[in-house]
């Protein structure tokens, strides 16, 4: 495995790790991501999970990457759920995107940007909602 994978597959191990202490929700990495296109970087154990996660790690950068984003847009249609892309540049705090229809009734063009406690907050607050 080359710096880069190791690299992004110790962020995804992180990101299941923080949203088990945020969430409570297990998470393990999908492997079949490296077999197999449109899927998700990792699977929640609780099926009332809304979101397919994209989790991304760089050296530099700003914002969400165009291309991130249509990955994460094809893996949610696939499995029928909402995309979300976790991601973090080196010395930057992680950031986490999801369509602002998740939040509020408008249109999935548009996107909202927090961080991965306030993404946790919304992930509970849906889940409480399909009780």
């Amino acid at each position: 495995m080359t710096n880069s994978r190791n690299k992004g597959a110790q962020f995804e191990r992180d990101i299941a790790k923080k949203l088990y202490q945020l969430l409570g929700v297990n998470f393990a990495r999908d492997l079949d991501q490296y077999r197999a296109a449109d899927h998700g970087d990792l699977i929640p154990d609780d099926p009332d999970f809304p979101f397919v996660i994209e989790c991304k790690r760089y050296a530099a950068g700003t914002g969400c990457m165009p291309g991130w984003w249509a990955q994460a847009w094809r893996a949610a249609e696939r499995t029928k759920l909402l995309p979300c892309v976790i991601y973090k540049y080196d010395r930057r705090d992680i950031r986490c995107v999801i369509p602002l229809g998740a939040v509020f009734e408008c249109s999935h063009d548009y996107t909202i940007e927090m961080d991965l406690e306030t993404f946790a907050y919304i992930c509970r607050e849906i889940m409480a909602d399909d009780i």
